[in-house]
C-alpha cells in the first residue's frame, strides 16, 4: 500500500474512533443528567436552572453583596460560581423582547447596555482582586441570565465581553469552559471570592451548598436531554494547560499592567513572555473595543497562538488578529490596491546576478567571497533600515555586525545594492525587504484605522523598517505598542536600537526573571552553548543576557550523542523516539528540531519510514494530536514540548573554541549558537542532542 493509502486509512480509523468516543460520552453524559434529575426531585427544594452545576464541580455563593458595598445596601449579586471553569459573577434578568446588535443589547426598542455597566464593573474588581492569586485575567466572567429564555450567548464588546444568555443555556454555557483550574486553585478563588463578596445578612451563608436555592419556578426546570447537553460540554470542552488559567500573580498582574506609551517585556528563554502576551491580547480585548494585532517574524507562531486563544477566550477571537508580519503588510498593500510580484526564488536569482556582475569583481569578494554576507547586508542593513542615499549609509554605526568596513568598501556594497534593485526592477519583481517598506509608506500617508493596540512576540527578529511600521499603527497612544522577546535569542544577521525606529520605552520595560518552562539542568545546559558570545540589543548597546533568577523545576541531565556518520545518527534518533513514546510520552510532545528545512524533511521521513505519525511545523496550528512534530529551530521560536531532540546537530557548534575565525565567520558562528539555544529552550523536561562534525 503506498503512504497516501496508508495514512488515509489511519486517518478513516482515527476518525471512526473519535465518534464512538463521542457517542459514549454522550450516553455517559445523559445516564447522570438522568441520575442527577432523580435524585433532586426527591427533594423538597428543587435546584434552579443552574443547580446542575453543583454535579459539575461548581461551588455557588448566593445573594452576596456588592464588592466594597456598605452593610445593609440593597445592592446584591445574585450569584457566584466558582468551579472548573473558573468564575462566573451572574445576575439574573426577568426582561423580555431581549435583542442583542453591534455589540449593545435592547429590550424592544431602548438600550438598555449602560444599565450593565455597573456589572461589567464587578467583573473588573474581582478580576483585580483574584490576580494576587495568579488567577490569569480572563477567568473572571459576568454572565447575565435572562430567565425563561434559550437565547444563545452573547458577549457584549461595549462592556468588557459581559456575557447575554438564555436561561436555557446558562449551564451549557457555562460548563463548556471545561476544566481550566485545578481543585487546589478552585479552593483558593473560593475562599478570596468568598472574601471579595460581602454577606448581605448578618449571618453568613456557608461555601459548600449541595442544594442550591431555585431561581426560578419549577415549571422552567430543565429537561433531561437539556441537563445531559450540560454534562456533554464538561465533557467535550477541550483539555486546557494550566499555564492558561493559572499564572504566577507577577505575570498576571503584567497583563493587566496599564503602559502610558510603548512597552517592553523582556526575560530569558522559558520566562513565560509569549503566555504573557497571549493572556495580554485577551485581556486588551475585553478592555477596549478596537482591534488587537498580535505579529511575529515567524510564520508557525501566529496559527498557533490563534487556536490557543480560540481555547483561552473564545469570546475574544472576533477581534484578535494573529499574522505574521510579512502577511500583516502584504494584506494592507493588497487592500489598498497595490499589486506586487513577489518570488522569493527570482529575487534570488536577481541578487545572483548582481553579484555576479557587479560584487564578484569587486572588493567585496575578497573580503568574503560568500555571497550570503553581502546579501544580509543589503537585506538586514540597507533596506532593513530603509536607508535611501550612500550617506545614509556611510555613517551607519551597523550594529551588530562584527566585520567593520571601510567608506571604500561600503561604497563597493552600496553599487551591489543598486544593481540588485535595477535588476528587480527589469524582472518587474520586489523583495520582502520591499513589502514591508511598501506597506510602512502607505501606513505612513494613510493611517489604519480601528486597531487599538499591536503586540509584537519576537520582537528581536524584526528589522527596524518592521517595526516603524508597526509602530506607526498605534504610535505612543497608552497601551498601544507591547514589545516581547529576548535579545539573547536573536537569530538573524544586523541589529538596530528602538531609538533609530523612533521608539521609546524608557520606564516602560520589564523583565520576567523565572524560568517556568525548563528544568534547571536543561536551563545550564543552554546557556553553556552561548556563553561569552556577544549579541546586540534593540534597547542599544552590547546586550546582557537576561539570567532567569530563580529555575524552579529538575530533571535528568541532557544527553548528548556525537555520531561519525548521518546515518548512525537517524536511526539513533528514530530509537530515542521509540523509547520516549514506550515510556508513555504523547508523540505530541516531542519535538525533532533541526536547523535547515532540509534536515528535517530527511528526519520526517526517517520518522515516518519508521512508522511514526508525524507533524511539520509548518502545517502545525496548535490544535493537539498524537504526532510528533518535525521542523526548524526558527519554526519553533516561542513554542515548547516536553521532549526535544535536536538533529544533526554541527558539533564545532559545541565547542567554545572559535580560533582563526574572521569577524564575519565568528559572527555567523554566534547567529548559529543563539538558535542552538533557542532549540535546546524549547524543551520542557527532556533534552537529547544528536552531533556530528560537518
Amino acid at each position: 500500500m503506498s503512504e497516501a493509502g496508508r495514512s488515509a486509512g489511519i486517518e478513516a480509523s482515527r476518525q471512526v474512533a473519535l465518534a464512538d468516543a463521542l457517542e459514549a460520552r454522550a450516553a455517559e453524559a445523559r445516564a447522570a443528567a438522568e441520575r442527577w434529575m432523580i435524585a433532586h426531585k426527591t427533594e423538597r427544594q428543587v435546584a434552579g436552572t443552574l443547580s446542575v452545576l453543583s454535579a459539575c464541580g461548581y461551588t455557588f455563593l448566593h445573594d452576596r453583596g456588592w464588592p466594597g458595598a456598605r452593610r445593609g445596601s440593597r445592592a446584591q449579586i445574585d450569584h457566584v460560581l466558582v468551579g472548573p471553569g473558573g468564575v462566573f459573577v451572574v445576575d439574573t434578568k426577568g426582561w423580555r423582547d431581549v435583542t442583542v446588535a453591534g455589540g449593545r443589547i435592547f429590550r424592544g426598542q431602548a438600550d438598555v447596555t449602560d444599565d450593565l455597566a455597573g456589572l461589567a464593573d464587578v467583573g473588573v474588581s474581582t478580576e483585580a482582586a483574584l490576580v494576587d492569586l495568579g488567577l490569569a485575567p480572563g477567568e473572571v466572567r459576568v454572565v447575565v441570565v435572562l430567565a425563561g429564555s434559550a437565547m444563545n450567548p452573547v458577549p457584549l464588546a461595549s462592556l468588557g465581553g459581559l456575557v447575554v444568555v438564555g436561561e436555557r443555556r446558562a449551564s451549557t454555557f457555562i460548563n463548556g469552559f471545561g476544566r481550566r483550574l485545578t481543585e487546589r486553585q478552585q479552593r483558593l478563588v473560593l475562599g478570596a471570592a468568598n472574601d471579595h463578596f460581602p454577606n448581605v445578612g448578618d449571618e453568613p451563608v456557608p461555601l459548600d451548598l449541595s442544594e442550591p436555592e431555585p431561581i426560578v419556578e419549577e415549571a422552567a426546570l430543565l429537561t433531561v436531554d437539556e441537563v445531559a447537553d450540560t454534562f456533554l460540554a464538561g465533557m467535550l470542552a477541550a483539555p486546557i494547560e494550566e499555564w492558561m488559567a493559572f499564572l504566577h500573580p507577577e505575570q498576571a498582574k503584567l497583563v493587566r499592567r496599564s503602559f502610558s506609551g510603548p512597552a517592553r517585556i523582556r526575560g530569558a528563554a522559558g520566562t513565560g513572555k509569549t503566555v504573557v502576551g497571549l493572556h495580554r491580547a485577551a485581556y486588551l480585548a475585553r478592555a477596549s473595543t478596537g482591534r488587537i494585532i498580535v505579529t511575529t517574524f515567524v510564520k508557525t507562531l501566529p496559527a498557533v497562538l490563534g487556536t490557543l486563544l480560540q481555547r483561552l477566550a473564545p469570546e475574544t477571537v472576533e477581534r484578535v488578529e494573529f499574522t505574521g508580519v510579512h502577511a500583516f503588510a502584504m494584506r494592507v498593500l493588497r487592500e489598498r490596491g497595490q499589486q506586487v510580484t513577489l518570488d522569493l526564488s527570482k529575487a534570488t536569482e536577481a541578487f545572483r546576478f548582481a553579484w555576479g556582475t557587479v560584487g564578484k569583481r569587486g572588493p567585496l569578494h575578497a573580503i568574503d567571497p560568500k555571497s550570503r554576507y553581502w546579501g544580509d547586508e543589503i537585506a538586514k542593513v540597507i533596506k532593513g533600515r530603509g536607508l535611501t542615499t550612500f550617506e545614509q549609509y556611510a555613517d551607519l554605526p551597523r550594529a551588530g555586525r562584527r566585520r567593520p568596513l571601510r567608506v571604500e568598501q561600503r561604497r563597493a556594497v552600496w553599487e551591489l545594492y543598486l544593481a540588485y534593485e535595477a535588476a528587480l526592477r527589469e524582472r518587474g519583481l520586489i523583495d520582502f525587504e520591499d513589502v514591508i517598506l511598501r506597506a510602512e509608506a502607505s501606513l505612513r500617508g494613510m493611517p489604519l484605522e480601528g486597531v487599538d493596540h499591536v503586540i509584537i512576540d519576537e520582537a528581536q527578529d524584526l528589522s527596524c523598517a518592521m517595526l516603524r511600521m508597526l509602530y506607526s499603527i498605534v504610535g505612543d497612544r497608552p497601551d498601544g505598542l507591547t514589545l516581547i522577546g529576548d535579545g539573547q535569542q536573536t537569530i538573524y544577521p544586523g541589529g538596530y536600537s528602538l531609538a533609530e525606529a523612533g521608539i521609546s520605552v524608557a520606564g516602560r520595560g520589564v523583565v520576567l526573571s523565572t524560568n517556568y518552562r525548563n528544568t534547571r539542568e536543561i536551563a545550564a545546559f543552554a546557556a553553556s552553548v552561548v556563553d561569552g558570545d556577544e549579541f546586540v540589543d534593540i534597547e542599544g548597546g552590547p546586550g546582557r543576557a537576561d539570567a532567569a533568577l530563580d529555575i524552579p523545576r529538575t530533571g535528568p541531565a541532557p544527553q548528548l550523542s556525537s555520531f561519525e556518520f548521518v546515518a548512525a545518527h537517524d536511526l539513533a534518533l528514530v530509537s530515542q523516539v521509540r523509547s520516549l513514546i514506550e515510556a508513555g510520552i504523547d508523540p505530541g510532545d516531542i519535538g525533532v528540531l533541526t536547523a535547515t528545512n532540509r534536515d528535517a524533511d530527511a528526519m520526517s521521513k526517517a520518522l515516518r519510514v519508521a512508522g511514526f505519525g508525524v507533524i511539520e511545523l509548518e502545517s502545525y496550528t496548535g490544535s493537539p494530536a498524537p504526532l510528533v512534530k518535525v521542523g526548524t529551530i526558527k519554526r519553533a521560536k516561542g513554542l515548547e514540548f516536553k521532549q526535544v531532540l535536536l538533529a544533526r546537530v554541527d558539533g564545532s557548534l559545541l565547542s567554545p573554541a572559535a580560533a582563526g575565525l574572521d569577524e564575519g565567520a565568528l559572527e555567523r558562528r554566534e547567529i548559529e549558537r543563539r538558535e542552538l539555544y533557542v532549540g535546546m529552550t524549547r524543551a520542557r523536561d527532556g533534552l537529547w542532542v544528536g552531533s556530528f562534525e560537518a
